[in-house]
């Protein structure tokens, strides 16, 4: 055997090596299962692997890397790059976008729910707050208004309300909390258990969760227009892993973003054009709330949650009403089509 190795040989191994130290890998966290809400995650990571040549990859963990109430700890000590959660989870830690999940603020599609969370997401109070975590923003996964699935007889008033046992988080929970509900924010991941052992009566959810983690399975009935507002979830990565980025990488991701969400979109209008099937096939009775209930629900939340957020914000030195006036405003913007 020889010694020492070729020139060639020496190059080659060099070159090799090379090339393995010159490829990103990022670790992504999410949970519970491959779904609408998660496609725009999976989009992005394909984007990128073809935009960069398979040098920049993305592995999409469903709960491997950490439980979704500790994403957003994971992030900021660098425990994977990139993660999804609810702002529900952690209010305390992202108060700027819980604003979104005000009750009632009349958001009525996807892409409506896409650009008023983008206007938030740029605003600087919610890149400073985000900092504190060493999270960087990078795009919503936009729902539909949530609403309710149950057992028994269906809640169709503001009376039926009372009393019952509702899972629904953040903005939402205190919702139905002015009316006389009792709201638990398990985790998604825990609804379908809650609902099966008597916890909870209903659960608030967007379609694909109710597919996703079982609740239709459980349910009788479903309010198809009780919309009382949404959660707001976004996905965000380790400043310090964006930074580390090559002006290529950080190109691919950045533009790769818009691109997701368009496929997210699109998939979730697909599901929604399935759900009526979906609910006959199980057996679940659609109930339609009538529209003076649902006034009467607006009157006793939306109003009260608005303030109250607000006057909470102002006291913690953030700029509550700013923030507020700024939804109000995207809203209409995109609804006049501006």
């Amino acid at each position: 055997m020889t010694k020492f190795l070729s020139g060639a040989a020496v190059c080659a191994i060099s070159f090799a090596f090379a090339s393995q130290a010159a490829a990103t890998e990022w670790n992504v966290s999410v949970w519970g299962k491959r779904r609408a809400f998660t496609e725009h995650v999976e989009k992005l990571a394909e984007l990128v692997s073809e935009k960069t040549g398979g040098e920049f990859t993305m592995n999409v963990s469903y709960g491997g890397l950490s439980k979704n109430r500790e994403n957003l700890d994971g992030i900021s000590i660098g425990a994977f790059e990139m993660a999804q959660f609810c702002a529900g989870y952690h209010a305390d830690k992202n108060r700027v976008v819980t604003v979104l999940e005000l009750p009632f603020l009349g958001v009525e599609n996807l892409e409506q729910e896409r650009a008023v969370s983008k206007a938030v997401y740029s605003h600087p109070a919610a890149a400073d707050e985000m900092a504190q975590w060493n999270a960087k923003l990078l795009m919503t996964s936009p729902m539909p208004q949530y609403n309710l699935v149950g057992t028994g007889d269906p809640r169709m008033t503001l009376e039926d309300f009372k009393g019952m046992r509702v899972r629904a988080t953040g903005g939402l929970g205190r919702a139905f909390e002015a009316v006389g509900a009792v709201p638990t924010s398990v985790t998604a991941t825990e609804a379908y258990q809650a609902m099966e052992s008597g916890v909870v009566d209903t659960v608030a959810f967007a379609q694909h969760a109710h597919l996703s983690f079982g609740t239709i399975n459980q349910a009788e009935w479903w309010t198809a227009n009780l919309n009382p507002g949404t959660v707001n979830c976004p996905v965000v990565v380790n400043i310090d892993a964006y930074e580390s980025l090559s002006d290529k990488e950080r190109e691919a991701l950045d533009s790769s973003v818009e691109e997701s969400l368009d496929h997210y979109l699109a998939n979730y209008g697909e599901l929604l054009k399935k759900w009526d099937a979906v609910l006959e096939e199980k057996g679940v009775k659609k109930v339609e709330i009538a529209p003076e209930v649902i006034e009467e629900f607006r009157a006793a939340a939306a109003a009260p949650a608005r303030d109250a957020w607000i006057a909470d914000m102002e006291a913690q030195g953030l700029p509550g009403q700013e923030l507020y006036d700024l939804v109000v405003k995207t809203l209409a913007d995109t609804k006049a089509g501006n």
